[in-house]
């Protein structure tokens, strides 16, 4: 982004740590998202990716370290989180299998208390994903794997959040359709003009969508810089794209 060291993140991460008993998740982890960005956050499994993603959401609780939007601090409980200005696509998508696709996106919009905005919202999400609307009166637990990360994400937009938190959306998914949630990814960024912090096992794909990236190892931010130049960095690329080796 230009001149962003002139800028305000919209999100701010601040020495934060997560202990599960005696096991250190998160090492004072930092990281900013400006508005406007896509951020994505990389790494191998087991990382500490989905648990950062959790304490942002207030899912777990924070060892250390702080939390702000928009320099405030975020609450501690994930639906007040929600009403601030976060919401989340989690990891394995986690739609409401017994309810329709309609019933999945209105439960996303709990926040607002109005029934125009509301309509607005949903509009809006049907644009970007004309398939939920041919699909709108169908339970959620039929659609496809790909249909689901559509919902999942169209429920997190229903609120109208400041950030969208994606975690790990082309999980279990096929190359054909993780290229079409990508491409979607872009629009909602670039149409909504959504600020986005993505975290992601397919490096690759998530180098190619975002702006900035940073690379977390064993609970810790080891590496951080603009996406396309990451995604040429040798160590990156033997480390998490599958290349280096075949030239050793």
């Amino acid at each position: 982004m230009n001149n962003m060291e002139e800028k305000q993140p919209i999100l701010s991460i601040r020495n934060l740590s997560v202990s599960y008993g005696a096991i250190e998740a998160l090492r004072g982890i930092a990281l900013d998202v400006y508005p406007g960005e896509i951020v994505a956050v990389i790494g191998a499994n087991g990382a500490g990716k989905s648990t950062m993603m959790s304490a942002i959401m207030g899912e777990v609780p924070r060892a250390g370290g702080e939390i702000l939007l928009d320099g405030k601090k975020l609450p501690a409980k994930s639906f007040q989180v929600v009403t601030d200005g976060i919401s989340i696509s989690p990891e394995g998508r986690k739609v409401f299998a017994p309810l329709t696709v309609y019933e999945n996106l209105q439960m996303g919009a709990f926040p607002l208390k109005d029934q125009k905005k509301i309509g607005e919202q949903m509009r809006k999400v049907f644009d970007l994903f004309p398939r939920l609307e041919e699909r709108k009166n169908q339970y959620a637990g039929t659609l496809s794997g790909g249909e689901q990360q559509m919902l999942a994400i169209g429920r997190a937009l229903m609120p109208q959040p400041r950030v969208l938190l994606l975690d790990e959306p082309s999980l279990g998914l096929a190359p054909i359709i993780i290229n079409e949630i990508f491409k979607e990814l872009i629009e909602v960024n670039t149409k909504l003009g959504m600020t986005i912090l993505i975290v992601e096992q397919n490096a690759r794909k998530a180098l190619l969508l975002s702006n900035r990236a940073y690379v977390l190892q064993t609970g810790k931010i080891t590496q951080q810089g603009d996406s396309k130049e990451l995604l040429h960095d040798p160590g990156i690329q033997a480390a998490y794209l599958g290349a280096g080796k075949k030239k050793q």
